[in-house]
């Protein structure tokens, strides 16, 4: 799912971008951090959550999220806004890819950090999904 958040200004002044947890989000943000200078060529992710929930901003540049559901449905978002968030529910694989030279990905997260919550097997992923 696609949020397209309330982005107030002109060219003249630049832009403004509020985003209020629990109000323009579908959850209270417990963590963020972002990723950013990734070399050419790399993919990042290659996991699902449990019971995270996330909303992906690309708040400079641009980079692409593979979301597969664990079935046959997938889906390819291009971020390249910063006014455009990208809502990763629980139990979806994703990977980021094809990011730009200046690309600034920030991750606003539901929980705080917890390795258990993390899936980072593919076939256990599916193994879960079809359960």
């Amino acid at each position: 799912m696609i949020i397209n958040f309330n982005s107030k200004g002109d060219n003249n002044r630049g832009f403004l971008t509020a985003i209020e947890s629990a109000k323009d989000l579908p959850f209270e943000i417990k963590r963020v951090y972002y990723i950013n200078k990734i070399p050419v060529g790399i993919r990042r992710g290659f996991h699902a959550h449990h019971q995270l929930v996330q909303c992906l901003i690309a708040i400079s540049g641009s980079c692409k999220i593979l979301m597969d559901y664990g079935n046959e449905d997938k889906q390819i978002f291009e971020l390249n806004a910063p006014f455009l968030g990208l809502i990763i529910n629980k139990m979806v694989w994703h990977e980021m890819y094809d990011f730009s030279d200046d690309c600034v990905l920030l991750a606003l997260a539901s929980d705080y950090y917890n390795e258990g919550d993390y899936i980072r097997s593919y076939d256990k992923f599916i193994e879960i999904v079809k359960k």
